[in-house]
């Protein structure tokens, strides 16, 4: 299979809402072959929502990868100097962590994630959900489209009527996007409809 030893850093994010789309994708990842190691952020850590409880949503994620996820920047830093994956994934990608990766804010274990990872010019894939990507964020998704090994998950507006600066990855395509980020290239179209 095309995962078969592939080695991926999967970074989660608090945009719980898709949370459960997200547990999909990584239990998919994993039935391809793929050893995938999560890696979680504070609010993902500890934060209890409508969309479930933090040690649930722990729990899901060591039983899918049989690890324990990473969840502290020191435990994160070695992630590039150990060369430890072949592509780390942050999905969901929240507008916040978006930001922060877009102006070299390095404040969470996922953002220390993909610094470290990126320091060996390795594939970062982007699977963005955030209420503000074409508002305050477009430009710093602008900044990311063309950063180098920096990759994205296609994306549209998930509720253009409702919520008109909202935009979300189409979460089943994060498995083909990795792929095609490991081979340094951008998976096209980028911007999608997105129901």
């Amino acid at each position: 299979m095309k995962f078969d030893g592939l080695k991926i850093g999967f970074a989660i994010t608090g945009s719980h809402c898709t949370l459960s789309e997200i547990i999909k994708v990584m239990r998919q990842l994993v039935d391809a072959g793929a050893d995938v190691t999560p890696i979680i952020s504070y609010s993902v850590e500890s934060m209890d929502t409508r969309f479930g409880k933090a040690e649930e949503w722990k729990h899901q994620l060591q039983e899918i990868t049989q690890k324990e996820p990473i969840h502290s920047i020191p435990a994160a830093e070695p992630i590039g100097p150990n060369k430890m994956f072949d592509c780390v994934v942050i999905a969901p990608c929240t507008g916040n962590t978006l930001a922060k990766l877009a102006n070299g804010i390095i404040d969470t274990p996922v953002l220390m994630a993909a610094k470290s990872h990126l320091r060996n010019l390795r594939p970062v894939v982007l699977a963005i959900s955030t209420n503000d990507g074409l508002g305050l964020n477009a430009r710093n998704i602008g900044t990311l489209l063309i950063t180098k090994n920096i990759y994205l998950v296609p994306f549209g507006q998930d509720n253009p009527k409702v919520k008109a600066n909202s935009l979300v990855a189409h979460m089943e395509k994060v498995p083909e996007t990795i792929l095609m980020a490991c081979e340094g290239k951008q998976i096209q179209p980028v911007l999608l409809d997105y129901r």
